[in-house]
């Protein structure tokens, strides 16, 4: 691993990171990647008692713990992109501020999960959220683009979910068809994003008066996430 690969890594576990990968994006199409060749990956999860305490509904808790990994995340990205800058190399933190958070839009240009996937940080699973070896779903994740001369993962073009259903028969929302992720499958062949977000919302209300589409129920079932 060259020198630069070592260092970016370090400096961003040093921020908080749990998981950090580095992908190849140039199969992907230049204008969805500002022409950069290169994804960071960075994942925090969230405590386990969290993720726990929502098997019924989502609660305040878990609505604080995603606003405050969310932060966290701009704050790493942007610190990532600053190193890479003061390197002498071309870097864009993919903030909220710079891509949104995907409440008023179905889809971004280039997704923090693509690029996930593309730095072997893990999958897509059937709730089409990212699922890692490590912790299952129950993490947030953020993403740098860049030209630095990093070190690239293997990526992963497959699921591993396999013919586990266990969250497509645990959606409250009915969004969730079954059917096993690919590189090239859109996320509307095999998800209804519409009909997570109308539940979600609902669930929220439900659980702790927010007005938030979080429901988490698929991310406190998967087998992943019941191994930690």
């Amino acid at each position: 691993m060259n020198e630069l690969t070592v260092l970016i890594k370090e400096e961003l576990f040093r921020q908080g990171a749990d998981l950090v990968g580095i992908g190849d994006l140039t199969e992907l199409p230049g204008e969805v990647r500002g022409n950069m060749p290169v994804g960071i990956c960075v994942a925090v999860k969230y405590p386990k008692e969290v993720i726990e305490r929502i098997s019924e509904l989502p609660t305040a808790e878990y609505n604080e713990w995603y606003n405050k990994l969310n932060k966290m995340l701009d704050k790493m990205v942007t610190y990532g992109a600053e190193r890479l800058k003061e390197k002498g190399f071309q870097a864009v933190a993919q903030t909220r501020a710079q891509v949104g958070n995907g409440e008023k839009d179905n889809n971004t240009p280039l997704p923090h999960k693509t690029v996930a996937t593309r730095a072997g940080i893990g999958w897509i699973g059937k709730s089409a959220l990212l699922v890692t070896e490590q912790y299952g779903p129950m993490i947030r994740i953020s993403s740098i683009l860049t030209d630095a001369p990093l070190e690239t993962a293997v990526p992963f073009n497959k699921s591993k979910c396999g013919a586990c259903m266990i969250c497509t028969r645990a959606c409250p929302a009915g969004a969730i068809s079954g059917k096993v992720w690919e590189v090239g499958l859109y996320r509307d062949e095999f998800f209804d994003p519409v009909k997570c977000r109308k539940t979600a919302k609902e669930r929220s209300k439900k659980g702790f008066g927010g007005e938030n589409t979080i429901c988490g129920k698929c991310i406190e079932v998967c087998p992943y996430t019941k191994r930690v």
